[in-house]
């Protein structure tokens, strides 16, 4: 703060990685039609990195199974194709590539296409037990492995994103980490070749004043020496507590001024069910309001740097028409949807669909169509009764949530309702209205 005021930056540098990490988390198979779509609105709307797709193995992640598809796509577009740097425009574009196979898929891709994604990105934990369970290696195999793959990455003319999680806590056991270790991870990385870290907070778990303390740390050349450059820097907050505005305001007063975030503020864990399907994801979701872990909302957090008069480069009325068509069209749960998860559960547990259809919650059922449930799931899928009447449950209490909030997720970007606040700095919007 100085004579009062707050410190801030001209302008930042801000990113959307809603058709990676916001649809991941929601539990439908979204079309590459309506992905691309999202992607061209983003762009269109001003954004100069978006987040796309994910490398991983379709078997555990089904939402990405379309990832070569999308790409050519968007490459291919009439509507923003030329805006991308690989074409000539400065729109970069990154794929999340956790294991060496990935990575490989994602190289392979290039090769044959000629394009492909301009960053690549892995990950390690600071908590080994979310790291192992995460990436299925241990910290030493996954360091090994990185060092590989961003020299593999670096040969075929892609940059290597870093990312550092469970920095402030861990979702599994409640778990501390210190922030020491944290930034450790940060330069080695950067001494293996990333262009740059992601810091993540990915379930929430930062508070403001360890988020100020972490970054003033990250920032300091006595610690990170010319690593400690805020262009090597960025920040992905989840706001599952309700703190991801003011975590973000707090890397801002730290000196971050690279940051990304999500349309109504959805994303997190991948899902374990799409469309009334049992799916691999990463496992058990890490909190019981899987639909409440998603990152800070686009939409508000551009309005509030723009409000205190940090140029985002943003189009702020395409950027809520694009926020409107997301939580209208996209996030929408309808009838159709009902019936669809209806039937598809029907199938795995024999439960009658218009019974699933009729119930209004798990009271509703009696235990003996439940345990016959779980029986008949685990015959067919071989697991323990208890895992399956998990599952069944699971499921049903998917479908009976989504039904009551009509939504694949609730919409958490406030600004959509209630419209600019009085800033000077968006008087022009204001008047317009």
């Amino acid at each position: 703060m100085r004579d009062g005021l707050l410190v801030l930056p001209e302008s930042i540098d801000l990113g959307d990685i809603t058709v990676r990490d916001g649809l991941q988390a929601l539990e439908h198979f979204f079309s590459t039609d309506q992905k691309l779509r999202l992607a061209e609105e983003l762009i269109l709307s001003g954004f100069q990195h978006v987040e796309l797709t994910n490398f991983g193995h379709p078997k555990y992640l089904p939402q990405f199974a379309d990832a070569e598809v999308l790409l050519d796509r968007l490459f291919d577009s009439e509507r923003v194709g030329h805006l991308l740097r690989q074409n000539g425009g400065t729109v970069t574009v990154t794929a999340v590539t956790i294991n060496e196979r990935a990575v490989d898929r994602a190289l392979d891709y290039k090769a044959r296409r000629g394009h492909g994604p301009d960053i690549l990105l892995q990950m390690v934990s600071t908590d080994p037990l979310h790291h192992k369970v995460n990436s299925g290696t241990t910290l030493d195999d996954y360091w090994a492995m990185t060092e590989r793959c961003t020299a593999k990455a670096a040969q075929a003319g892609m940059a290597m994103c870093g990312t550092v999680s469970t920095i402030w806590g861990s979702p599994l056991a409640d778990r501390q980490t210190t922030l020491d270790t944290a930034i450790e991870f940060a330069r080695r990385y950067l001494e293996l070749g990333a262009a740059y870290i992601e810091h993540a907070d990915h379930d929430g778990s930062a508070d403001p004043a360890r988020v100020y303390d972490y970054f003033r740390r990250v920032l300091d050349p006595a610690r990170l020496g010319e690593f400690a450059d805020p262009k090597f820097h960025l920040a992905h907050f989840h706001s599952t507590r309700g703190m991801g505005l003011a975590n973000y305001l707090a890397a801002l007063q730290a000196g971050v001024r690279r940051f990304e975030s999500t349309l109504s503020g959805v994303g997190g864990q991948p899902a374990n069910i799409v469309d009334g399907r049992l799916v691999g994801g990463t496992g058990a979701y890490y909190h019981a309001a899987h639909s409440l872990c998603g990152l800070v909302g686009t939409e508000d957090f551009v309005i509030m740097a723009e409000a205190m008069g940090i140029r985002t480069g943003i189009d702020i009325e395409r950027l809520l028409g694009t926020g409107r068509l997301f939580r209208d069209e996209f996030l929408a749960f309808t009838q159709a949807d009902v019936e669809v998860w209806a039937e598809r559960v029907s199938e795995l547990t024999g439960l009658a669909a218009t019974r699933i259809e009729g119930a209004r919650g798990l009271g509703d059922l009696r235990e003996a169509e439940l345990a016959a449930a779980a029986e008949r799931l685990a015959v067919a899928h071989e697991q323990p009764i208890e895992s399956a009447r998990q599952s069944v449950e699971g499921l049903l209490r998917t479908i009976f949530d989504l039904r009551s909030r009509g939504a694949w997720a609730p919409s958490r970007a406030e600004t959509l309702d209630s419209g600019l606040p009085p800033s000077p700095h968006l008087m022009k919007y204001l008047r317009r209205g």
